[in-house]
């Protein structure tokens, strides 16, 4: 009887282990699931670096504003480092970016660290850093707005394709495929692009401590190598990723070697993962032609 018992006992004692051990496991696997990055518990010389790579965008900035948001207020991070390699993209993103960083800089001290590309909306984003630094041969500036859409009017009249509008107003439908722009739509849409572009240069000027008629020149949609800027004064001096991680560390007083952190991706390679991008790929191709003509703060 008494082996028995041990053996019941036992056998209680592996399930109830094991059920911990699966327990724990589903916990862990839903917080990366959901937040994406692994949060640290203990304190340390941690320098955070998240990436902006490529254009702006809701799905590509999103992550990186609640990244940012996170750090801002997570003890175990004493700098962040906000690597980009971006040409830019949408005006309303890249301004959420740039508020993001500006929160953030309120709690640590933000390095910028360019990479190949960091150009009109990346630039912009930029210059809400303590301290930006760009490669020799960084492609960076393009500081300007553009509004672009197509028509096919004549390709539509060649092919017996019409479209109908019914508006409530002349202007309501601006940027339709079906034709081009008139006088008054021009003019709207300058006064628009302009408007966006006056917030732009008001942006760097405030960034790089000069002011706005020092800016004026330079933003006409010019691109300059990372050793052009660096001698415009629209970045701070020359280097890579690790240059800035030093940068950052010295502006949070660190002592002793940095420790670099960055967010925890969860692997994705099961069926689910498979369809759920193939899905979400096909819902951007989609939604992207319907959205309309958008501003952009972007190098092309």
């Amino acid at each position: 009887m008494a082996k028995k018992r041990d053996i019941v006992i036992g056998v209680i004692i592996a399930v109830g282990f094991l059920m911990a051990i699966g327990f724990f496991g589903l916990v862990f696997i839903g917080i990366m699931s959901e937040g994406g990055d692994l949060e640290l518990s203990s304190l340390g010389n941690n320098i955070g670096v998240v990436e902006m790579f490529g254009v702006m965008d809701e799905s590509s900035g999103r992550p990186v504003i609640k990244q940012l948001d996170k750090w801002a207020e997570s003890g175990s991070i004493k700098a962040i480092v906000v690597h980009v390699d971006s040409p830019g993209g949408g005006v309303a993103i890249s301004q959420e970016i740039f508020d993001a960083m500006k929160r953030a800089r309120e709690e640590k001290p933000i390095v910028v660290a360019m990479a190949s590309v960091a150009a009109s909306g990346g630039y912009y984003i930029a210059c809400a850093a303590d301290r930006v630094i760009a490669n020799p041969g960084t492609l960076t500036g393009s500081i300007g707005v553009i509004f672009q859409f197509h028509t096919f009017g004549e390709l539509m009249d060649k092919v017996g394709i019409a479209t109908e509008t019914v508006k409530s107003g002349e202007l309501k439908d601006v940027g339709s495929y079906s034709r081009s722009m008139t006088k008054k739509e021009a003019l709207m849409l300058r006064s628009v692009v302009m408007d966006t572009y006056e917030q732009f240069v008001e942006v760097v000027a405030e960034g790089r401590g000069k002011d706005v008629d020092e800016i004026y020149p330079l933003a006409d949609g010019s691109i300059f190598t990372g050793l052009q800027a660096y001698n415009l004064g629209l970045v701070d001096t020359l280097g890579g990723l690790n240059e800035a991680v030093l940068l950052a560390a010295d502006l949070a007083e660190i002592d002793g070697e940095p420790r670099i952190v960055r967010p925890y991706r969860r692997k994705k390679g099961g069926l689910f993962d498979l369809i759920s991008s193939l899905l979400e790929n096909l819902n951007r191709s989609v939604e992207t032609p319907l959205a309309g003509p958008r501003l952009m703060y972007l190098y092309q």
